[in-house]
């Protein structure tokens, strides 16, 4: 795989890994808390909510991408103020790319949590309720436990979603190479280049194989968790 790999190729390879696992690593938390609540909770504007959770996955990329500027652009609505206040900012960094890549994921990782949480037997955490446990010592010695397949399922559907992002990435990251350009980017760049389809071809194989890898263990963990509700 050395010598099949480019330096440039390579880095970018390492870009991706870096850029996905940050954006899974930071989303997971709130996924969990907020598949939990939508799963456990009926309340007025559920629906609106859900709508606004699924926007990522309707809306073109860039779009996202574009309002993600406008918030944490350096002159943005957030940005502004991030860069004054504490000099941190987000725009042609590789920390940009893992927030683009952490918004287009997070509805694909909440909606499997919330799936693991909805299909547990509520009467557990009752019992466990009435027997002196708290609400939040019920959460983590119950419901996630009981959801933990759900919820590596959603961690790694995240995982291999943010490996692919593109258009959102591109808008507020920018494309720079060893900086942040990831697969995706690299993959655009060699292929608008002379001779590109086939110098591009290594890489589209590998994005190939690990999108492959990551569905297939995502359904081993959906599968596995059936297996285990059915015998319980």
């Amino acid at each position: 795989m050395d010598d099949a790999l480019t330096p440039a190729e390579w880095s970018a390879v390492w870009l991706s890994l870096k850029v996905a696992l940050t954006a899974t690593v930071l989303s997971l938390p709130a996924a969990i808390g907020l598949g939990y609540w939508l799963a456990r909770r009926d309340f007025w504007g559920k629906a609106l909510v859900e709508t606004f959770l699924s926007l990522p996955l309707v809306l073109p990329p860039v779009v996202t991408g574009y309002l993600l500027l406008v918030l944490f652009g350096r002159r943005g609505l957030l940005g502004q103020y991030l860069d004054e206040w504490f000099g941190f900012h987000l725009v042609f960094t590789w920390k940009g790319a893992a927030l683009a890549a952490a918004v287009m994921a997070f509805p694909l990782m909440v909606r499997a949590i919330r799936v693991a949480f909805a299909d547990q037997d509520v009467r557990l955490e009752q019992a466990a309720r009435t027997l002196g446990a708290g609400r939040w010592e019920t959460f983590f010695r119950i419901a996630l436990p009981l959801a933990r397949r759900g919820v590596l399922a959603g961690a790694v559907l995240g995982f291999a979603r943010s490996l692919g992002e593109f258009g959102a990435t591109v808008m507020i990251a920018g494309n720079l190479p060893g900086e942040t350009q990831t697969i995706p980017l690299l993959i655009y760049t060699e292929a608008n280049a002379p001779g590109g389809i086939e110098a591009s071809a290594r890489l589209v194989v590998l994005a190939i194989l690990i999108a492959l890898a990551a569905l297939f263990a995502a359904e081993w963990l959906e599968r596995t968790q059936g297996r285990k509700d059915a015998k319980g």
